[in-house]
């Protein structure tokens, strides 16, 4: 295949990709290691117990980043996993990230939530807030559990009660379901907020099916004309990859890669540091782009 039609950076037709040229770096994730309490088939990450496609992380690891994010003026820290729970250190991490910046963490919100819950709280009254978001995956109990396990949909129900009653900030995570009327769905999820004394304007962030990681699905390519034709330039700099990036750890050494949804593609390395990082071109092959171009899908809150 001739240079110019590199498949990194031109679609099968011979047009250019499409980009996002980051504008700025606000957010940093943290993904904890992909092992995880429970095995869900849909994982976005292949989650499940003793998984190591990607490391658990120690304070040491993430400390020095940390604070090179700090000293590059990143605003917010958030975490994901797997479960980060279940790796010893994470309430050190989050104490210690949270005296830099406010914290968003991701979990399931099951056994090792409940089960830590009691140094959890220790962390109420840090410098700076931390915030969790829930996976609900649906508003009914039977369709969660299907693929979560028996039990789950109260736990995290639970979870997510406990911990706003400690007085930390907190969201849910759902998924996008075929031909679904999303406001009726919503307003699902908010009528089960009021049964567990949850605030009707909880934000509710919402995913479609990211497929399994390795997964090579046939998406119409992003072309650098879809990127002008259907986007502006205000909404080119709300992907998340224009404002952020995420840390891994893999084979025991840390890296920068553009977004949490392309840590399985080693071509969105950018770099072990951050300064490395910054201002690299991201291009939008991935099949999860697609999801961010067609459903404006983003793990952030900010």
């Amino acid at each position: 295949m001739s240079t110019s039609l590199n498949p990194l950076f031109y679609a099968s037709s011979g047009e250019p990709l499409g980009y996002i040229q980051p504008d700025s770096l606000r957010e940093i994730w943290f993904h904890t290691g992909t092992a995880c309490n429970l095995a869900c088939p849909f994982c976005l990450e292949g989650s499940k117990p003793g998984d190591d496609r990607l490391d658990r992380v120690t304070l040491e690891d993430v400390r020095p980043l940390m604070d090179e994010a700090k000293s590059l003026g990143v605003q917010q820290f958030s975490f994901t996993g797997g479960e980060p729970f279940i790796v010893k250190s994470f309430i050190n991490i989050l104490s210690y990230a949270s005296s830099l910046n406010p914290c968003l963490v991701l979990t399931n919100g099951t056994d090792p939530v409940l089960s830590r819950l009691h140094q959890i709280e220790t962390l109420v009254n840090s410098y700076h807030p931390i915030s969790f978001r829930i996976s609900i995956d649906y508003p009914n109990e039977k369709r969660h559990d299907a693929s979560r396990g028996k039990g789950s949909f109260k736990k995290s129900w639970k979870s997510l009660e406990l911990l706003r009653k400690r007085g930390f900030k907190v969201s849910i995570a759902r998924q996008i379901g075929i031909d679904e009327d999303s406001a009726t769905v919503d307003g699902e999820y908010r009528e089960l907020f009021a049964q567990h004394g949850v605030p009707s304007d909880t934000t509710i962030v919402s995913f479609p099916d990211f497929l399994l990681p390795g997964s090579n699905p046939e998406v119409p390519f992003i072309t650098e004309r879809c990127m002008t034709t259907y986007h502006t330039e205000e909404s080119r700099q709300a992907f998340m990859c224009s404002f952020s990036k995420m840390v891994i750890k893999k084979n025991g050494r840390m890296r920068i890669y553009a977004c949490t949804l392309v840590d399985d593609d080693e071509s969105y390395d950018l770099g072990g540091t951050l300064r490395e990082s910054l201002g690299k071109r991201i291009m939008m092959r991935h099949h999860r782009c697609y999801s961010c171009f067609t459903f404006g899908s983003s793990c952030s809150e900010i």
